[in-house]
């Protein structure tokens, strides 16, 4: 057996869950199965989006990020589900659990994701076994495919699982380049996302081929440090590691929402940015961090999109302070252009437990004094769903998801981990 376990290079499997959130609900619900089904958001709402779709729905045309009414268009059976986020996480934690009883070296990357270093099970078979053993255990235990790609390194095995969706496995060696990975598109090229393609076709980079062949200090000039860094990655080279502590690190927390309408109007403005760095104060206080850091986006209707932040001399996490900020950023930036999405961000951040903050004795004794309020407010949102106090009249839309869900969710594998 150890011909398939090399004495010094390692063994990676990426495993991807198949169209994760669909898959979950013809699981939950099987008279799903087999029809075009789609997770979106509320579809009077222009900011309802395909989240995700099945497999018969994407034979359709219908695509994620894709507006409601275009997939609708393409698919007039598509049958659309809000997201429900418990199953999800709840699916995800068992497919974690299978993972992390072949090896302790697993590495979560999102809800949906996440990557194994199995150089040191060889005892449970041949890499392609293991695969195939794992892949069914989570389709005859929770009813959902997957796929597993199988490789030296973290960026190949990426690259694998995407050759063959769903239920594949897909092994890619380095000698396996030249055929596999180089004729692709760059476009395909895990960490080269629209943008980034659009530069290299305007060099004559059009394949992965043609980014190998490139020169290095051309790419630097185009694409910076990152140019060198995806060049390698097309040659095959990641040195990163399969790391189970990555999901201890984050460095900013955020949110954004999309306005129902482009608006000038500034009391709706003001409750968005207010909205939003109540979620961000309440992910802040839930990860037990503080940051010194806040930025404010704002994307116009045009989609011109610009990002304001400003150094603090203090770590912060209250929602009074974030919107104090954020709003005032967003005063000294606006051009009085109509908005369509609003983001508020708090980076540089540091474990409450990590710092000792230095009050003097005016905000010791102010501090002091706000702490049982801040508890009670804290224990009556969390009973009523809501801030009794600063109640805005506004419904929080539960239905859209946000990238947010994807990193609570690491968190909460973080905590559970800490927990075993």
């Amino acid at each position: 057996m150890s011909k398939w376990y090399p004495k010094k290079g390692r063994v990676i499997f990426h495993v991807d869950m198949n169209s994760f959130y669909a898959s979950v609900e013809a699981a939950y619900d099987p008279s799903l199965k087999g029809k075009p089904l789609a997770i979106a958001g509320n579809p009077e709402e222009r900011r309802g989006i395909i989240v995700t779709s099945s497999y018969e729905a994407r034979a359709k045309g219908v695509k994620t990020t894709m507006p409601l009414w275009e997939a609708k268009k393409l698919c007039p059976n598509l049958i659309v589900m809000r997201p429900n986020f418990d199953r999800y996480r709840k699916a995800s934690s068992e497919m974690f659990k299978m993972l992390s009883a072949i090896t302790p070296y697993v590495q979560p990357v999102s809800i949906d994701e996440g990557y194994m270093d199995i150089t040191e099970c060889e005892a449970l078979g041949s890499p392609l076994e293991i695969a195939k053993n794992l892949q069914m255990q989570i389709a005859e235990e929770l009813d959902i495919p997957c796929s597993i790609g199988i490789a030296p390194n973290k960026f190949l095995a990426k690259m694998a699982s995407d050759m063959k969706k769903p239920m594949g496995i897909t092994v890619l060696r380095k000698r396996d380049l030249p055929e596999k990975l180089w004729p692709l598109p760059v476009g395909e090229m895990y960490g080269i996302g629209a943008k980034t393609a659009e530069k290299l076709n305007k060099v004559e980079i059009y394949t992965i081929k043609d980014l190998i062949e490139a020169d290095v200090y051309s790419l630097k000039r185009l694409l910076g440090i990152n140019g060198e860094r995806l060049q390698n990655r097309a040659n095959g080279v990641d040195p990163s590691i399969v790391d189970p502590e990555a999901i201890y690190d984050f460095k900013s927390i955020g949110n954004s929402e999309t306005l129902r309408e482009d608006t000038t109007e500034e009391i709706e403005i003001k409750k968005l940015i207010r909205k939003l760095s109540r979620k961000v104060s309440t992910r802040l206080k839930r990860k037990e961090v503080v940051g010194q850091n806040v930025q404010i986006m704002i994307r116009f209707h045009n989609r011109k999109t610009i990002t304001r932040s400003i150094k603090l001399p203090n770590f912060i996490e209250e929602e009074d302070t974030i919107f104090t900020i954020g709003y005032d950023l967003f005063e000294k930036h606006w051009n009085g252009d109509p908005i369509r999405l609003l983001g508020v961000t708090v980076s540089d951040l540091v474990e409450k437990k990590e710092i000792s903050q230095q009050l003097d004795i005016f905000t010791y004794e102010k501090e002091a004094s706000k702490e049982k309020l801040y508890q009670t407010m804290e224990k009556l949102t969390e009973k009523y769903g809501e801030n009794t106090f600063k109640k805005l009249k506004q419904e929080e839309d539960n239905s859209q998801p946000r990238t947010s869900f994807q990193k609570d969710y690491l968190d909460d594998y973080r905590n559970d981990k800490k927990d075993t």
